[in-house]
């Protein structure tokens, strides 16, 4: 069970409420199939991932980043247990889709720095350690299943 303060919670809460789903999570996808290029092996279906341009431009990297972010908000609205409203998709990635557990950190670096530059000066240190911390429970509880 993980223990949050009131601050990390009311961070978590307000950077999510602020971030456009629809750009965030395609900008946090697009860069990690783009610096990871490995991890493009799990989008074959998705056309054209030949170069940068062709990832950065991609709908369907657009909307699957998007799904990620909504995936991440049921994480923000079941804090108190996250392992348990991940349960499905734990199963689901480890399962069907054997999706390498590694990659759910590279995409949470790469959320990361999409966040700290949306953010600016105010992704503070102390703010900056309460996303992390919330990611790192959130793909901690989506490696649920592998272990």
């Amino acid at each position: 069970m993980v223990e949050w303060t009131e601050f990390e919670r009311s961070t978590i809460q307000s950077i999510f409420s602020k971030l456009d789903y629809d750009v965030a999570g395609g900008k946090a996808l697009a860069r990690c199939l783009v610096v990871y290029p490995w991890t493009q092996r799990y989008f074959g279906n998705f056309g054209n991932l030949y170069n940068a341009a062709a990832i950065m431009g991609n709908p369907k990297v657009a909307a699957h980043g998007k799904v990620v972010l909504q995936g991440l908000d049921k994480a923000v609205k079941n804090m108190d247990n996250i392992k348990a409203a991940y349960k499905e998709l734990s199963v689901l990635h480890s399962e069907k889709l054997n999706v390498d557990p590694d990659n759910f950190k590279l995409l949470a670096d790469c959320l990361t720095i999409v966040v700290a530059a949306q953010m600016g000066a105010a992704f503070t240190a102390e703010v900056q350690a309460a996303f992390q911390k919330f990611l790192a429970v959130a793909v901690s509880s989506l490696c649920r299943q592998y272990y």
